[in-house]
């Protein structure tokens, strides 16, 4: 195979990328660069075509994830209304006599307890 011989400037954030992608495979910065080179061109002479079938994939995702988003919000908002039911139910089993101010507040507290203690887990 003859080759030829190019000159190329990269500016210094590509360089820096270049020799990163180097070392972690093991090849020379020359080397990296000849693939990225024939990468680059495979790539705009081969461009990726979206079917209908990857379109239709792709929307089935984007409504699952805003439906995800929904559950968790209902899901955030159950705990908080379970966490202001549980202090209020205490605040009464003991005899009561707390103002609303306080008993939201300790509303917050169990509530933050709780989302803590649920991101711990994950």
């Amino acid at each position: 195979m003859k080759t030829v011989q190019h000159s190329v400037r990269l500016p210094a954030a590509l360089d820096t990328a270049l020799r990163a992608l180097a070392d972690r495979q093991g090849k020379t910065v020359y080397a990296m660069l000849r693939r990225c080179v024939k990468t680059g061109i495979d790539g705009q002479e081969n461009p990726i075509v979206i079917s209908s079938g990857d379109r239709e994939l792709i929307a089935e995702v984007a409504s699952m994830s805003t439906r995800l988003a929904d559950v968790e919000r209902l899901l955030d908002r159950t705990l908080h209304t379970a966490c202001a039911a549980y202090c209020y139910a205490r605040s009464a089993a003991m005899g009561g006599g707390k103002s609303d101010e306080v008993i939201t507040a300790e509303t917050k507290r169990a509530y933050d307890r709780q989302r803590a203690a649920a991101e711990d887990r994950s």
